[in-house]
């Protein structure tokens, strides 16, 4: 028989939930975020133990959504910690959201012991997780708990899931050897395979019959494009995004940008003229293909992704490609190389020249629509430009106002863009900026959000202010859910549910002990210059009182065969 601890423990033991919070930090994780209950209280304070840096939101919401955010671009597997019950159903959009994002996350939610049936707390959390898109595993007793860990972190990382770890408190409690830790295995990494020899003949074969090829990146190319851009080289292919991975082609005189709703007329042209479109971890879904607009008549469609499930999902394609993007891009270029195949293909001096002039909506002539009381909103965006240092990680919300900064803002690579529109939900933007700002904290965070969105989540600006992030938050305040305005307003329907008295918005940050302007003029906005100069260490939020733009063109594209 064993002695006892002072604490009333095993001596050599520790309880399950301070196994897994240290377990998980041998295994790689760097930051949590969370919410603390009572369910939740000890593994999180095991995780800190442990060295892994936390940050407290204000909502469940909110943590998940920040370290969806942070695993998106940090490129690691991001952790977030929950109360069992109602503080896991806080969270189930933001779950909800990094699962259909594919994002590599691990949810660790406590959960009501399997004999509390009469519980408060008491539900189906796995079948929550599964509804919404996500993994459901549990650590099943002391005895499995390695085990349990290691799959659901494998599962985050490997297969690149949203993973719900749930931890029963009568589980929690119980006790293992401490010894157990010495047996987290190494994490080493999956090696990336491409996709097989008769696959890459045939990419090969589809290209050297092309004329007019074009690659289109999507969140699973996220890390291959140094290998998509020499394949575009070595076959002539022009290179576009979809929206998630802005920025992964930043600098090719061949980037058209990103394909879909927030495509310029130029940029539109060009992928309509494509007789081969090479989706590359692309869904080439509504969104990115403009509902099949994009896609000219005859052209020749390829997917390649390493699910075998995402493959023709959205559409049907001609040819489809099971294995790793970097991997198979580079094996392609390599084939593609010892046939001595290399031609101009598309990339011509007058497609470059094209794409110079009138590719970026940034480049484009517009007759401005602001008043001395309201402003246009490309007149924000495009002054904001040309204010805020380049080193940024911009992030959006959802609204009709999005198209404006994730257009017309510049950023540097793909890793300073932060997209999470898997689930259109609003609100969501504040925290995807908090989160964004932990795994780039070299960059200055921007958020572009609308007013409905950024007053339904402004209790994390408490958090922004309590960690002290220069954060600058742009919200494009039109005093309405401006989709639904524009949408039904054609018809004449009667919109008192979609609008709303203005709020001062700039005195609500100020009360959060943010710094906070209204801006409704061009000059309005000396004040980020000065801001920026004082070497900030808490948000700046402007409140533009921005002009009506009688419903944005990417708006009147997400809405076709809609009602």
């Amino acid at each position: 028989m064993n002695a006892q601890s002072p604490e009333g423990g095993d001596q050599g033991t520790i309880s399950v939930a301070e196994f897994v919070g240290a377990a998980l930090a041998r295994l790689g994780l760097r930051r949590c975020f969370g919410l603390v209950g009572s369910g939740n209280f000890e593994v999180t304070n095991a995780i800190i133990a442990a060295g892994v840096p936390y940050v407290a939101s204000r909502h469940e919401g909110g943590a998940v959504t920040m370290a969806d955010a942070y695993a998106r671009v940090s490129g690691e597997v991001g952790l977030v910690s929950l109360h069992q019950g109602c503080g896991y159903t806080n969270a189930a959009t933001g779950i909800g959201e990094a699962a259909k994002s594919r994002t590599p996350l691990l949810v660790l939610a406590a959960e009501a012991a399997r004999s509390a049936v009469n519980s408060n707390f008491a539900m189906d959390q796995s079948g929550l997780a599964r509804s919404v898109g996500a993994l459901a595993e549990r650590v099943y007793s002391a005895g499995t708990a390695l085990e349990d860990v290691v799959r659901a972190f494998r599962a985050a990382r490997d297969q690149r899931r949203t993973v719900v770890l749930n931890l029963p408190l009568d589980i929690q409690a119980d006790r293992v050897d401490a010894r157990l830790l010495e047996r987290i295995p190494d994490p080493g990494a999956l090696s990336p395979r491409p996709a097989g020899d008769a696959a890459i003949q045939r990419l090969a074969d589809a290209i050297e019959r092309s004329e007019r090829p074009v690659i289109v990146a999507g969140r699973g190319s996220r890390d291959a494009g140094p290998e998509l851009r020499a394949l575009a080289e070595q076959s002539g292919a022009l290179l576009a995004t979809s929206a998630v991975v802005k920025g992964l082609f930043r600098g090719d005189r061949f980037d058209l940008g990103i394909s879909g709703g927030f495509s310029s007329p130029t940029t539109a042209s060009l992928l309509q003229g494509a007789d081969l479109i090479l989706g590359f971890g692309c869904a080439l879904n509504m969104w990115t293909m403009r509902h099949g607009g994009l896609i000219g008549e005859g052209a020749l469609v390829a997917q390649i992704d390493h699910e075998a499930e995402a493959i023709g999902r959205n559409r049907p394609v001609d040819i489809g490609v099971l294995g790793d993007t970097a991997a198979t891009a580079e094996a392609v270029t390599r084939e593609l190389a010892a046939r001595g195949s290399a031609a101009e293909r598309y990339r011509s001096d007058e497609v470059a020249e094209r794409i110079a002039a009138s590719a970026r909506w940034a480049d484009i002539p517009y007759e401005s629509i602001s008043t001395p009381e309201r402003i246009d909103p490309r007149d924000l965006t495009l002054r904001l430009g040309e204010l805020l240092p380049a080193e940024r990680v911009l992030s959006i919300d959802s609204g009709n106002f999005m198209g404006y900064p994730s257009a017309l803002l510049d950023v540097p690579d793909e890793q300073g863009f932060c997209f999470t529109q898997a689930f259109q939900a609003i609100g969501l933007g504040l925290a995807t900026s908090i989160g964004a700002a932990f795994a780039q904290q070299n960059r200055l965070p921007v958020l572009g959000t609308g007013d409905g969105g950024f007053l339904m989540a402004i209790a994390e600006l408490e958090t922004a202010v309590r960690e002290r992030i220069p954060l600058l938050v742009i919200v494009y305040n039109d005093a309405a859910y401006g989709a639904e305005v524009h949408h039904f307003g054609e018809g004449g329907a009667e919109l008192g549910t979609v609008t709303f008295p203005d709020t001062d918005i700039a005195a609500l940050a100020r009360g959060f002990g943010a710094e906070g302007i209204t801006v409704r003029t061009v000059q309005d906005l000396d004040a980020v210059r000065e801001w920026l100069g004082s070497d900030p260490d808490r948000p700046l939020v402007i409140d533009a009182k921005i002009a009506s733009d009688g419903g944005a063109w990417w708006l009147k594209e997400a809405f076709v065969g809609h009602t």
